[in-house]
């Protein structure tokens, strides 16, 4: 009971309790603000921008906690779905050949970070702002700057989110089923395996784990391709919303993303997360958006709270790490 006890008062269990209890409160508070922010539709539209954006701040948790960042998501998302509408629409190729196709340009891409950044020395600060202009100009290059539309291939409306219900008729759109879905194994991954142990040992001592006889570079790179691949996930997930691939799209997913995963509890001097904070925070960053926008805040003032937001969290971490 003391041991259970003392694990409930951690500083990160006490961020998720401040990070949900923040979650509930922003939902009374717009419900009560605006009668349609809790209509069906508008929680449906909640999950659906929440599940790209959530997707993409699990895969930047892992980097985050080894004490890394990656700036490259919003681009490298893209460029996934740009692959995706090349196989598919240009190349005629099935859907499933272009589903693999995003998860391993996804998974390349990241790879190629990690190998700047554990191999090259590259900060990664640098190595995926690299990346994030490389990608953002492939799939320019690639698509010739124009959208790819999937109108022309009736199979991809199968996993498009435009179905809606899912086998069970539970009225949760798909997108949000993978989401979840990617959560759970993200979660297993980070607490149950020997990537996720050494993911949290890298960010808290880098060098004592290397001292230890580990392969640290190899680890790394495996880090960042796995939050390349969930990445291409959420490529799959945009493109199947949009129903086409916008190479031009991916600016300011990166922010949000990180955001949410920081707001989760996800420290930016690595060594601590958890998916489930990173789920909360998603989640509190879709419900802010969606709630001032429907209250007619304007756009430059939804900028401007979620920096403020941001940078508290930040502050927070900073004031929990101190502790």
């Amino acid at each position: 009971m003391i041991i259970r006890l003392k694990r409930f008062g951690t500083p990160e269990a006490l961020q998720k309790i401040l990070a949900f209890s923040t979650l509930i409160l922003m939902v009374i508070v717009f419900s009560i603000a605006s009668p349609n922010f809790f209509q069906a539709d508008n929680l449906i539209a909640i999950m659906l921008a929440t599940a790209v954006n959530g997707v993409l701040a699990i895969a930047v948790t892992f980097v985050i906690i080894t004490a890394g960042i990656d700036l490259s998501l919003g681009f490298v998302m893209t460029f996934s779905s740009v692959m995706a509408g090349i196989l598919i629409t240009n190349c005629g190729l099935p859907v499933i050949v272009g589903v693999i196709g995003a998860l391993l340009t996804g998974a390349v891409c990241g790879a190629i970070s990690g190998v700047m950044v554990a191999k090259l020395n590259i900060a990664p600060f640098i190595a995926t702002l690299g990346m994030m202009m490389l990608t953002k100009g492939m799939s320019l290059i690639v698509s010739g700057t124009k959208p790819i539309y999937f109108s022309r291939t009736p199979e991809f409306s199968s996993i498009s989110l435009d179905s809606i219900l899912t086998p069970l008729h539970i009225p949760i759109p798909n997108a949000v089923l993978i989401f979840f879905l990617v959560a759970i194994i993200s979660s297993f991954i980070l607490n149950k395996t020997v990537m996720g142990r050494y993911t949290f040992a890298i960010g808290s001592n880098e060098e004592a784990v290397r001292l230890s006889g580990v392969n640290v570079s190899r680890w790394k790179i495996g880090i960042y391709s796995l939050c390349g691949l969930f990445c291409g996930v959420a490529g799959i997930l945009i493109a199947s919303r949009l129903n086409s691939a916008q190479p031009a799209l991916g600016t300011g997913y990166e922010t949000d993303a990180i955001a949410a995963a920081v707001i989760g509890g996800a420290s930016l001097s690595g060594g601590s997360g958890t998916v489930l904070g990173t789920v909360i925070g998603a989640f509190i960053i879709s419900i802010l958006t969606n709630g001032l926008r429907i209250l007619s805040v304007p756009q430059e003032w939804q900028i401007v709270l979620t920096g403020a937001i941001i940078i508290f969290a930040v502050y927070m971490d900073i004031k929990r790490r101190r502790k």
